[in-house]
């Protein structure tokens, strides 16, 4: 008994009472954007970036940079190699958006478009909502951080909302991984298992935008087309804070 008191004395209190108000330090977290201008005709950023995630406006001389968090894996070797310190990372780990639209950063942009509480969902699955999360060609790193949600720190499960292991009991899908040809056929399937009304979240870059595989004759991402997410959580792989955040606003959950 003494020695698991003394090891609750020395962990202290695990479980994170607001995710809102987290604060994890050393995450590397939304890009920021300064509003200084760019060196005329670099292109070190563009150069850099692995994953197409940053674009040059031509229309805009003074603030042409443009990330897309729906490609963007948080790498960070843009900032490096920027002359005009331009470009940096802070830990607001609040990324998620209802439109795939609002993944785009500039100066003038400096955040996600907020999550839009949807009234139909939160009406539906407010008190309870059942998810099942599939794999769809992902390296495993988006799926440890779901399975991360379940866990003593970020609880997902007293806000009545929890991973379930069979489509059949599900609300909704947590899609992972950029959909691989071989895996189609079998997200599919556990779509077309789970009773309406159902809905999608896409968690990370890949399942998101394809990321860093967009373009590969491999993927096969016309479901992405066909079933709108309702919830994009943008990452490589995301915190699971990013997730229970986006979920909440969407539900319209207070923490």
């Amino acid at each position: 008994m003494f020695k698991s008191i003394r090891v609750r004395a020395s962990q202290g209190t695990q479980y994170i009472p607001d995710p809102r108000k987290a604060n994890p330090a050393g995450l590397r977290g939304k890009p920021v954007i300064a509003e200084n201008a760019c060196e005329t005709g670099c292109r070190a950023c563009v150069t850099a970036c692995p994953t197409q995630a940053i674009r040059l406006a031509p229309t805009s001389a003074q603030q042409p940079v443009q990330i897309d968090l729906g490609r963007c894996v948080l790498c960070g070797d843009c900032a490096p190699v920027c002359p005009s310190a331009k470009l940096s990372f802070g830990n607001d780990f609040q990324l998620a958006s209802t439109e795939r639209s609002g993944l785009l950063l500039s100066a003038t942009r400096s955040a996600p478009d907020p999550v839009e509480v949807s009234a139909a969902l939160r009406a539906r699955f407010g008190r309870s909502l059942k998810l099942r999360s599939v794999s769809a060609g992902g390296c495993n790193g988006c799926e440890l951080e779901v399975n991360a949600l379940s866990n003593v720190n970020f609880d997902i499960g007293r806000y009545g909302i929890d991973i379930v292991a069979s489509p059949r009991h599900a609300d909704g899908l947590v899609l992972t991984g950029p959909i691989t040809r071989n895996m189609a056929q079998a997200l599919e399937l556990c779509w077309d298992a789970m009773s309406e009304p159902k809905l999608v979240i896409a968690v990370g870059a890949c399942a998101i935008s394809g990321s860093p595989f967009e373009g590969s004759s491999a993927l096969e991402r016309s479901f992405v087309e066909r079933f709108k997410p309702s919830l994009y959580v943008p990452g490589c792989p995301p915190h699971p804070l990013t997730f229970v955040c986006g979920v909440l606003d969407l539900l319209g959950i207070s923490s």
